[in-house]
């Protein structure tokens, strides 16, 4: 692996994942909103590391953004600047939390572009031109969250897992690896963009950005198709899997309740 493009990569997760990509040697592209918190990002993985680093400025709830990723996704020149990416990652995302019933779609929408659309769009432009080399990476970023009916982010983030399975199905016999990482409570700016104390959320429960993508990369390197980092969280999926649908719906508003009295 030579290159790995990485969606909401100044922070968080995706931060986590440039870092330890970084350090394994595998040069970058960028992607965030902001151009100079990516530059500075940036210029700090090229001074500690030495790699190559690319950066993107792109608004993903934008479809003229979204199709500007996609192009240097499926940009194959190393002559002309534009070196193959082998690796995609798609973590760009944000909380929603507007009601289901509320009649303003505003946030809705831009979760189904950041989180829905455009994983479709770069996931495609990806596999398209990881298929012209015989292999690639992909990984998207999912969340256990999906596992509960809280709100339409766990409605979304269902969508991602399953997706991210089917194109393991499509994918997976053109040499292409397509990993879901599904991950719980991790400690980055994600809750506290959202406003969200996760004061109500044992301590134990809480995992470490780089952590996750450590267990993440192990699990792609085993050709895994689902990553569910720490032995807790899977033991959870378990139990959200085969408890009874009332169970898991009083669970989802109690966890809801809690969620609006912190915010």
């Amino acid at each position: 692996m030579h290159r790995a493009l990485i969606t909401g990569g100044t922070s968080g997760i995706g931060a986590a994942f440039a870092t330890a990509l970084a350090r394994r040697g595998v040069d970058l592209v960028l992607v965030a909103r902001n151009a100079a918190r990516l530059e500075e990002t940036a210029e700090q993985l090229r001074r500690d590391f030495g790699i190559g680093v690319e950066t993107v400025a792109a608004d993903l709830s934008d479809r003229d953004d979204q199709q500007r990723v996609a192009d240097r996704l499926e940009a194959d020149d190393t002559a002309e600047g534009t070196p193959p990416i082998d690796m995609l990652v798609n973590n760009a995302g944000f909380s929603v939390r507007t009601e289901l019933t509320d009649p303003d779609m505003s946030e809705h929408d831009l979760g189904y572009e950041v989180m829905m659309r455009s994983v479709i769009v770069l996931s495609g432009a990806a596999a398209r031109a990881m298929e012209r080399r015989g292999e690639g990476w992909i990984v998207n970023v999912g969340s256990v969250s999906a596992f509960v009916t809280q709100n339409n982010y766990s409605a979304i983030k269902s969508w991602v897992n399953s997706y991210t399975e089917a194109l393991h199905v499509q994918l997976h016999d053109r040499g292409i690896h397509v990993t879901l990482l599904a991950p719980g409570w991790v400690r980055t700016e994600f809750h506290s963009r959202a406003g969200i104390k996760g004061s109500s959320i044992p301590g134990f429960l809480w995992l470490s950005p780089q952590r996750l993508v450590e267990e993440c990369l192990k699990d792609m390197a085993r050709d895994k198709v689902i990553s569910i980092p720490s032995t807790r969280f899977k033991v959870i999926v378990v139990l959200a899997r085969i408890a009874p649908r009332n169970l898991i719906h009083r669970l989802s508003g109690l966890l809801s309740s809690r969620r609006s009295k912190e915010g």
